[in-house]
Protein backbone atom coordinates (compact mmCIF):
# COMPACT_ATOMS: atom_id res chain seq x y z
CA UNK A 1 0.00 0.00 0.00
CA UNK A 2 1.33 3.16 -1.22
CA UNK A 3 0.91 6.53 1.10
CA UNK A 4 1.41 9.93 -0.41
CA UNK A 5 2.00 12.89 1.64
CA UNK A 6 -1.27 14.01 2.41
CA UNK A 7 -2.01 10.19 4.24
CA UNK A 8 0.69 11.03 6.40
CA UNK A 9 -0.50 14.85 6.97
CA UNK A 10 -3.66 13.46 7.83
CA UNK A 11 -2.49 10.08 9.95
CA UNK A 12 -0.06 13.18 11.80
CA UNK A 13 -2.75 15.48 12.75
CA UNK A 14 -4.82 11.98 13.99
CA UNK A 15 -1.98 11.09 16.17
CA UNK A 16 -1.16 14.48 17.22
CA UNK A 17 2.31 14.24 16.00
CA UNK A 18 4.35 17.33 14.64
CA UNK A 19 6.57 15.85 11.43
CA UNK A 20 8.59 18.43 9.92
CA UNK A 21 8.10 19.11 5.92
CA UNK A 22 11.61 17.05 5.17
CA UNK A 23 10.60 13.90 7.34
CA UNK A 24 7.29 13.63 5.52
CA UNK A 25 8.66 11.27 2.44
CA UNK A 26 10.43 9.51 4.68
CA UNK A 27 7.61 8.41 6.68
CA UNK A 28 5.72 7.86 3.48
CA UNK A 29 8.23 5.38 2.63
CA UNK A 30 8.64 4.16 6.02
CA UNK A 31 4.81 3.20 6.89
CA UNK A 32 4.07 2.56 3.41
CA UNK A 33 6.84 -0.76 4.07
CA UNK A 34 5.22 -1.46 7.42
CA UNK A 35 1.70 -1.69 5.60
CA UNK A 36 2.89 -3.74 2.92
CA UNK A 37 4.52 -6.15 5.57
CA UNK A 38 1.57 -6.01 7.06
CA UNK A 39 -0.48 -7.09 3.67
CA UNK A 40 1.98 -9.94 2.91
CA UNK A 41 1.68 -11.39 7.06
CA UNK A 42 -2.58 -11.56 6.15
CA UNK A 43 -1.86 -13.24 2.88
CA UNK A 44 -0.24 -16.07 4.48
CA UNK A 45 -3.00 -19.25 4.99
CA UNK A 46 -3.22 -20.35 8.55
CA UNK A 47 -5.85 -22.68 8.82
CA UNK A 48 -5.26 -25.01 10.82
CA UNK A 49 -2.52 -23.70 12.54
CA UNK A 50 -3.44 -23.63 16.33
CA UNK A 51 -2.82 -20.13 17.94
CA UNK A 52 0.38 -20.01 20.67
CA UNK A 53 1.76 -17.45 23.41
CA UNK A 54 4.88 -19.00 23.18
CA UNK A 55 7.01 -21.09 20.59
CA UNK A 56 8.22 -23.45 23.04
CA UNK A 57 5.56 -25.90 24.92
CA UNK A 58 7.40 -25.50 28.36
CA UNK A 59 5.73 -24.33 31.47
CA UNK A 60 7.91 -21.77 33.61
CA UNK A 61 9.09 -22.95 36.73
CA UNK A 62 8.09 -20.83 39.62
CA UNK A 63 9.33 -20.25 43.27
CA UNK A 64 7.36 -21.34 46.12
CA UNK A 65 4.60 -18.70 47.20
CA UNK A 66 6.43 -17.75 50.60
CA UNK A 67 6.24 -14.92 52.32
CA UNK A 68 9.90 -13.35 52.80
CA UNK A 69 9.30 -10.43 55.29
CA UNK A 70 6.76 -10.10 58.47
CA UNK A 71 3.68 -8.69 58.31
CA UNK A 72 3.82 -5.18 59.15
CA UNK A 73 0.81 -3.62 58.09
CA UNK A 74 -0.30 -2.83 62.18
CA UNK A 75 2.97 -0.79 62.41
CA UNK A 76 2.65 1.27 59.35
CA UNK A 77 -1.32 2.38 59.80
CA UNK A 78 -0.71 3.19 63.08
CA UNK A 79 1.79 6.31 61.56
CA UNK A 80 -0.26 6.78 58.54
CA UNK A 81 -2.90 9.87 59.04
CA UNK A 82 -6.08 8.48 58.30
CA UNK A 83 -7.44 4.58 58.31
CA UNK A 84 -10.57 2.39 58.42
CA UNK A 85 -11.30 -1.15 58.56
CA UNK A 86 -7.73 -1.99 57.54
CA UNK A 87 -7.52 0.65 54.81
CA UNK A 88 -5.74 3.87 54.24
CA UNK A 89 -7.69 7.14 54.04
CA UNK A 90 -6.54 9.53 50.98
CA UNK A 91 -8.29 12.93 49.77
CA UNK A 92 -10.47 13.20 46.78
CA UNK A 93 -8.02 13.81 44.02
CA UNK A 94 -11.04 13.60 40.74
CA UNK A 95 -13.91 15.21 40.94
Amino acid sequence: MHLDLDDIDKIAHLARLAISPEQRARYATDLSAILDLVAQMNAVETTGVEPMAHPLQMTQRLRPDIPSEPDQRARFQAIAPLTESGLYLVPKVID
